[in-house]
C-alpha cells in the first residue's frame, strides 16, 4: 500500500505530532508499505529522511516554510500559505498514494490542502484536546466540506474526540479512537547505551551517588517547565536537574534558574541523544499544566526504562494507565515533595520502571500501525 502521511507542523521542529508521524512512517515502511511524509520543512537539520523503499524508510516531500503561530497555549510551526498548499497537492500527485492520512486536518497549509484538494480515500486524525474561538469558527466554516471529503476519522484520545465533536458537530458522524504509539526500539537502544557507561554496580542512582531528574520538551507555559524550575530550588543542590529542549520561555527560565547550580539547560537534542538522556534519569518529570490530549512523552520515558513523575491531567492519566507517579499540576512544592519521595524510595522507582516498560509495550507503534492499516482498508484503500 502507498501511504501519504500529511503533517501540518514543521518536520524539523520537535513536537508530539511530528514524533508520532515519524514513528508511524517507519513502522509502515518496515511492514512493507511505500510511505511518504508531506510537511513544512524550514530547515534540513532535525528529523532524518531515510531511504524510500519498503523496509528502508520513507520519502519526505517538503511543503512550504513554517511560521510560528500561537495555538492551544503553544507556538505552532505551521505553513498557512498558498505555496504550501500547491506544494502539498503537487507532492500527492507525484507520489500517487492509495490513501492519504492527514493529521490535524483543520491546520491551514498542507493538512487542509490534502483534505480539500488531494486524492481519496482520506483518513484524518485529530490530536488536539481543547478548542478556542478561532478553531471553532474554522470548524463551522469547513465542517460541511470535511464531511464530504473525509472517508474515515480517528482521534488519539477521548478528549481529542470530544474536541473534534465540539468543533465539527455532526459533520463527521463516526470518529474512531486510535491512541498514540511509542517506538520501543529507540528506548531499548537508549537503555543499552546507558548500560555501557553506567557507574559502579550497586550505586543508589543510575549515575552514581547523585540523583538525576530530567525534563525534555518545549519551553512554553502549558508545558510547566517553570513549575519544575521552582521545584528544583526545593530539591536542593544534591539533585541534578537537566532540562532539554527549546522554546519561547527558555531565556526567562534560564534567568529564573541562574542562581541554582544544580539546574542545567542543555538545549534541543536530536532524537537518539535525547532518548539516552532520558534513560540516564532516575526520574523523568512531565509537569504540563494542561492542553495535552495524550502524553506520548510519558511512554517514551517509560520505554527508556525511567520512572515517570507527571502532572495529574487527563491526557497524562490516559497515557500512564497507572504506570506513572501523578502529582497536582502547577504546584512546585507538591512536585518537589513527590520527586523527593520517589528518589528516596529505590523500590518504588524500580516498580515504576517495571510498570512503565509494560505500559510502553502495550502501546508499541507496530500495534498502532496495524490498527491504522485496518482503518485505511475500511476507508477504501487498495494495495
Amino acid at each position: 500500500m502507498r501511504v501519504a502521511l500529511v503533517c501540518g507542523y514543521d518536520w524539523a521542529v520537535p513536537g508530539g505530532v511530528q514524533s508520532q508521524l515519524d514513528a508511524l512512517a517507519r513502522a509502515l515502511a518496515e511492514a512493507g508499505h511505500d510511505v511518504a511524509v508531506v510537511a513544512p520543512v524550514t530547515a534540513r537539520a532535525g528529523r532524518p529522511t531515510p531511504g524510500a523503499g519498503p523496509g528502508e524508510g520513507f520519502l519526505l516531500f517538503p511543503a512550504g516554510r513554517s511560521i510560528g503561530l500561537p495555538v492551544n497555549g503553544s507556538i505552532a510551526p505551521v505553513a498557512p500559505t498558498p505555496a504550501a498548499a500547491v506544494a502539498t497537492r503537487r507532492a500527492l500527485r507525484r507520489f500517487r498514494p492509495d490513501v492519504v492520512h492527514v493529521h490535524e486536518p483543520l491546520v491551514p497549509g498542507p493538512p487542509l490542502a490534502a483534505v480539500l484538494g488531494g486524492p481519496r480515500p482520506v483518513v484524518v486524525t485529530f490530536h488536539r484536546a481543547d478548542s478556542d474561538v478561532l478553531y471553532r469558527a474554522e470548524g463551522r466554516l469547513l465542517g460541511p466540506l470535511l464531511g464530504r471529503r473525509v472517508d474515515a476519522a480517528t482521534a488519539v484520545s477521548e478528549a481529542a474526540i470530544a474536541t473534534a465533536r465540539t468543533v465539527l458537530g455532526q459533520h463527521l458522524p463516526s470518529i474512531i479512537e486510535v491512541r498514540n504509539g511509542v517506538d520501543l526500539r529507540r528506548g531499548e537502544r537508549a537503555r543499552l547505551a546507558l548500560a555501557r557507561v553506567s557507574g559502579e554496580a550497586g550505586a543508589p542512582y543510575k549515575n552514581g551517588s547523585r540523583p538525576r531528574v530530567v525534563y525534555a520538551g518545549r519551553h512554553e507555559p502549558r508545558k510547566g517547565v517553570a513549575v519544575l524550575v521552582g521545584a528544583a530550588r526545593r530539591l536542593g543542590p544534591d539533585v541534578e536537574v537537566v532540562i532539554a529542549g527549546d522554546g519561547p520561555e527558555r531565556t526567562s527560565l534560564e534567568r529564573q534558574a541562574a542562581a541554582d547550580p544544580a539546574v542545567r539547560f542543555v538545549g534541543r537534542l536530536e532524537d537518539e541523544p535525547q532518548a539516552e538522556l532520558v534513560a540516564s534519569a532516575d526520574v523523568f518529570v512531565a509537569p504540563a499544566v494542561g492542553g495535552e490530549s495524550f502524553g506520548l512523552v510519558l511512554l517514551e520515558a517509560m520505554a527508556a526504562g525511567t520512572c515517570v513523575v507527571a502532572s495529574d491531567i487527563p491526557g497524562y492519566r490516559l497515557a500512564a494507565a497507572g504506570a506513572a507517579v501523578l502529582v497536582a499540576p502547577g504546584d512546585s512544592a507538591a512536585l518537589a515533595a513527590c520527586v523527593s519521595d520517589v528518589l528516596a524510595d529505590h523500590e518504588k522507582r524500580r516498580r515504576a520502571v517495571e510498570l512503565g516498560l509494560a505500559r510502553a509495550r502495550e502501546c508499541a507503534i507496530e500495534t498502532v500501525m496495524e490498527r491504522y492499516v485496518e482503518v485505511y482498508r475500511a476507508a477504501g484503500a487498495s494495495g
